[in-house]
């Protein structure tokens, strides 16, 4: 095979959150599908937590992008760990007011208190990496979504810190609870063949054979992130060797040693 054609398949999977990449792996496609009707609830929370690199992030792209031309949605990717900067975000975005002073809480629940709901359907604040908003923040939000002013979707890791959202005061406002898990043997290998068939590499995509994603399955456990960091690796290896020494590259299946060399590469595995 030619250079060219793992250096494709490597930026494949760079790590990076676009909602274009969103690969329709089954059980994925119910949860974003209930994800979705959850949001046309009559309801003040959204929790949907999962372990690091499980999809959270992809999938709050996606829906975001899916539905922001008729919905007033907002998502915010990094944490606005500044309570003045948050509340006055907000308040530009759903009100178009803009502050240059500090906005407190108590300042902002009078804006939301006394502004008029135009649309018909409540807007949505979308809050990826939530567990590293402050405890203190985090009991000011479910304050907000009190009002049924504003509905928000809190994505967090699941961590220790998912003992914060679980107390009971919180568990009463959380009306949908979404969790998503690392996928399974057979769902990786779809997964890494459909983000290669998508870009068009149909010749790379076939050499991930079931025996070669069992064993990047074991050093990622499914893990999403993982998985993209180390075929990253995989194919950076690829594209030295077709330049240096193509006799030491099996274009027809991915070969295990290089896996194991990856996985070296990346931390997965202990040399």
């Amino acid at each position: 095979m030619r250079t060219d054609i793992f250096e494709n398949s490597k930026n494949v999977f760079l790590d990076a959150v676009n909602s274009k990449d969103f690969i329709k792996l089954e059980r994925v496609s119910i949860i974003y599908q209930s994800f979705k009707e959850s949001l046309k609830k009559p309801i003040k929370m959204i929790m949907l937590y999962g372990k690091p690199g499980a999809g959270k992030s992809m999938l709050l792209s996606k829906l975001y992008n899916d539905i922001k031309e008729s919905q007033k949605i907002y998502l915010y990717k990094t944490p606005i760990l500044d309570e003045s900067e948050f509340f006055k975000t907000i308040a530009q975005d759903l009100y178009d007011m803009k502050y240059n002073n500090e906005l407190n809480f108590t300042q902002f629940m009078k804006v939301v208190e006394n502004s008029e709901q135009k649309e018909v359907t409540i807007p949505i604040i979308m809050l990826d990496e939530a567990q590293l908003y402050s405890t203190a923040l985090m009991e000011k939000i479910r304050l907000l979504s009190d009002t049924r002013k504003v509905k928000f979707v809190i994505a967090l890791h699941k961590t220790e810190k998912e003992d914060l959202i679980a107390k009971e005061h919180f568990q009463t406002r959380i009306w949908e609870n979404i969790r998503l898990d690392n996928a399974s043997a057979s769902e990786l290998q779809l997964y890494i063949q459909k983000k290669l068939m998508l870009a068009n590499n149909l010749d790379t995509a076939t050499m991930f054979t079931q025996k070669a994603v069992n064993l990047i399955y074991k050093f990622t456990d499914g893990n999403y992130r993982e998985t993209n960091k180390l075929i990253f690796t995989i194919f950076e290896i690829y594209t030295y060797y077709a330049s240096n020494d193509p006799s030491r590259i099996n274009s027809k299946e991915i070969s295990k040693k290089i896996i194991e060399m990856s996985a070296i590469h990346t931390g997965l595995l202990n040399a």
